[in-house]
C-alpha cells in the first residue's frame, strides 16, 4: 500500500456492528473493557467508494453546492465583515471547533499572521474574552505571544484581578482556556487558571442557567486545548448560534456534510485494519491477546484528523497493534528466559532469529518483522528514503524496556520512581509510534531529524505513562503483572498516602503539559506543524483511553467512537 494514495476501488457492503443485545444494527457500537467481552467489529463495510473521489455524489449530496459553501466561507475569511477583525477570529475558532479547518488553512494562516504582526491588537482589545481568544488562537498555531499581554486584567494597586472580571463568565471561560497553553515559568497564566477556575466553580454552584452551567462544566472538565476537538465537534455544531447573525446555517450545513464524509472514510479504514488483523491469525493462535482492532484504530483516527491522511492512519494502526500485542506477550505469556530470547530476536531483526524462539512466538515475530519492513518499503516508494533501520530500532528499544520490567517484577524488585519512569517512557510505546508517524508524514526527507522530536515524544510518553499508572482500573481485567509509578513513589515516600501519591501524579501531568506546549511552539516554526499537532492529539487522546469507571469501562471513549464511526 502506498502512503497518501487513494483507496483501491473495492466493493464494500453496508457496515453492521453487533450491539450489546446481540442484535445487528447499523453503526451501533458496543465497547467493553472486560477480557470476557473484547472489542469486536464485524467487518462488513459500506458501499463502493474511492478516496480519489471528491464528489461523494450519493444520498442526495450535491458537490457543486458543497464547493460553493466552502467558497462562501473562504470569502468571509478574506474580508473583515463590518470592519470587525474579531468576527474573523471567532470564525477561525468556530471552524477549528467544528473540525473543518482543513478546508481553509491558507485563509486561517493569513488571518493569524496578520493578527500576530499587528501586535497592537492586544492594546486595542479591552474585553477579556477578546484578548484571550486572540492569545489562544495564535499560540495554538505556534506564535509565541508573550503571556504578559494578559497582565492588563490585574489591578495596578495590589496586583489582584478585578471584581468586574470575577463577574464576567465569558471572560473567565476565555481566560481559563487561554491559560491551558502556558509553558513553565509563565506565572501569570498559572494565576489566571487558578482565578478563573475558582470563580467558574463558584458560578457553577449558584448558576440557574442550564445552558451556561453546561458550558462552564464542559470548560472546566474538558478545556479545549487539552481535549480532542473531534470529541466535542458534534455538540459544538448543534449548538452553534452564528457570529453576529452570520454563518449559522452555512457552517452547520458544511460541517455536517464534512462530518458524514469523514465518518465514511473512517469506516473504510477500520475495515482495512480489521481485515489485516484477522489475516495475521494471532488472535486465534494466542487466545489471551487483546483482540481490539477498533480500539487500536481509534488512536490514529484521533491523532491524524485530516481526512486526506487515510493511509497514514491505517499504517499507524498497524504499529499501535504490535505495541499491544508485544505488551501482552510480555505480560501474559513469556517467562523471563523466553522474553529474553524474543528481545534478542527483535534486536537482531533477522528472519532466521525466529528459529531460536519458542514455537508460540513464531507467528508474532514474523508478523512484526513483515509488517514493519512493509511499512518501511512503502515509505521508500513514496519519499525516496527507507527508514526501516530506524523503525526496527524502536521495536528493539521497546522490547528491551518490556524485558527490564519483566525482570524487575519476576524478581520482586520495586525500582525507584525515577528508574521506573525513565524505563516507562520507552515501554509506553509512544516513542515507537511517533517515530513511525514521523516517517509516515514524509519528514525523514526534510531538514529535520528524529532528535528534533525527541522532547515532544518524551512529553507524550510521560503523560501516557502517568495516566496509565493512576490505577483507576486494570486494563482489560487481565491477570498479568504491571508495575506502577504510584507503587514506586509510595515505597520511596513512606508517609505518602495513595491519595497524596495520586495528587502528585496529577501535578506531574499538569507540568508535563507545559513542556508539551513549549515543544509545540518550537516545532510549529520548524516545518513540523503536522507532527506537532498530531503529538498534541496523542496526549489529548490519553485520558479517553485510560479514564476507567468503576465498571472497568471507558464511557467517554465509547461515546467518542460512536460519534466518529
Amino acid at each position: 500500500m502506498a502512503i497518501i494514495r487513494a483507496f483501491s476501488p473495492l466493493k464494500y457492503p453496508s457496515m453492521h456492528i453487533k450491539t450489546s443485545t446481540g442484535q445487528i444494527g447499523r453503526r451501533s457500537i458496543q465497547v467493553s473493557c472486560r477480557s470476557s467481552n473484547k472489542w469486536t467489529v464485524q467487518e462488513n463495510l459500506l458501499k463502493e467508494t474511492s478516496r480519489s473521489q471528491t464528489s461523494y455524489n450519493h444520498d442526495g449530496f450535491n458537490s457543486t453546492k458543497f464547493s460553493q459553501v466552502v467558497n462562501d466561507v473562504k470569502y468571509a475569511l478574506r474580508t473583515e465583515r463590518n470592519g470587525n477583525r474579531l468576527d474573523n477570529l471567532a470564525l477561525v475558532d468556530a471552524l477549528q471547533r467544528m473540525g473543518i479547518e482543513h478546508h481553509f488553512q491558507e485563509e486561517i494562516d493569513s488571518i493569524l499572521q496578520k493578527e500576530y504582526e499587528e501586535s497592537t491588537c492586544f492594546v486595542k482589545y479591552k474585553n477579556p474574552y477578546d484578548v484571550s481568544l486572540s492569545f489562544r488562537l495564535l499560540r495554538q498555531e505556534g506564535y509565541h505571544v508573550p503571556a504578559d499581554v494578559l497582565t492588563k486584567f490585574k489591578n495596578n494597586d495590589d496586583g489582584t484581578f478585578g471584581v468586574n472580571l470575577s463577574q464576567d463568565v465569558g471572560g473567565l471561560i476565555g481566560l481559563y482556556e487561554a491559560a491551558q497553553l502556558g509553558v513553565e515559568g509563565e506565572h501569570i497564566l498559572d494565576e489566571l487558571a487558578n482565578f478563573s477556575g475558582e470563580h467558574l466553580n463558584a458560578r457553577l454552584t449558584n448558576n440557574d442557567s442550564c445552558g451556561q452551567a453546561r458550558l462552564i462544566k464542559e470548560t472546566l472538565k474538558y478545556p479545549y486545548h487539552k481535549s480532542l476537538a473531534s470529541c466535542k465537534a458534534k455538540s459544538f455544531i448543534s449548538n452553534f448560534k452564528g457570529i453576529n447573525g452570520w454563518g449559522r446555517s452555512t457552517l452547520q450545513e458544511l460541517a455536517n456534510i464534512d462530518y458524514s464524509i469523514t465518518k465514511e472514510i473512517h469506516q473504510h479504514e477500520l475495515a482495512q485494519v480489521s481485515r489485516w488483523w484477522r489475516s495475521l491469525g494471532l488472535a486465534e493462535e494466542l487466545k489471551l491477546l487483546r483482540d481490539q482492532p477498533l480500539k487500536w484504530y481509534t488512536w490514529p483516527m484521533a491523532v491524524l484528523t485530516d481526512p486526506r491522511m487515510s493511509q497514514q492512519r491505517i499504517e499507524l494502526a498497524k504499529c499501535i497493534t504490535f505495541v499491544y500485542v508485544i505488551d501482552d506477550i510480555f505480560d501474559l505469556y513469556g517467562t523471563v528466559e523466553e522474553l529474553t530470547l524474543f528481545s534478542h530476536a527483535v534486536n537482531r531483526w533477522e528472519l532466521s532469529a525466529m528459529m531460536d524462539l519458542p514455537e508460540y512466538m513464531w507467528s508474532s515475530y514474523r508478523a512484526l518483522y513483515d509488517t514493519i519492513n512493509d511499512i518501511g518499503d512503502n515509505i521508500y516508494k513514496i519519499y525516496g528514503q527507507n527508514p526501516t533501520q530506524n523503525l526496527r530500532n524502536t521495536w528493539a528499544s521497546l522490547c528491551n524496556a518490556f524485558l527490564k520490567e519483566a525482570k524487575w517484577f519476576a524478581s520482586g524488585v520495586i525500582p525507584t520512581a525515577d528508574e521506573y519512569l525513565k524505563n516507562g517512557l520507552v515501554s509506553s510505546g509512544v516513542h515507537a509510534v511517533l517515530v513511525h508517524l514521523f516517517y509516515l508524514l514524509g519528514l525523514g526527507v526534510s531538514s529535520v531529524s528524529l532528535e528534533d522530536i525527541s522532547a515532544i515524544s518524551a512529553s507524550g510518553a510521560m503523560i501516557l505513562r502517568l495516566w496509565d499508572d493512576l490505577g483507576t482500573a486494570k486494563d482489560e481485567n487481565q491477570e498479568g503483572t504491571d508495575g506502577s509509578y504510584i507503587e514506586c513513589y509510595i515505597k520511596e515516600n513512606k508517609d505518602a498516602s495513595l491519595e497524596l501519591a495520586r495528587e502528585h501524579v496529577i501535578k506531574l501531568i499538569e507540568d508535563e503539559w507545559k513542556q508539551l506546549n513549549k515543544e509545540h511552539l518550537r516545532l510549529m516554526s520548524r516545518s513540523l506543524r503536522s507532527f506537532s499537532k498530531a503529538s498534541l492529539n496523542f496526549a489529548r487522546m490519553v485520558p479517553l483511553m485510560y479514564n476507567y469507571d468503576d465498571n472497568h469501562s471507558l464511557p467517554v471513549l465509547q461515546e467518542y467512537i460512536k460519534s466518529m464511526l
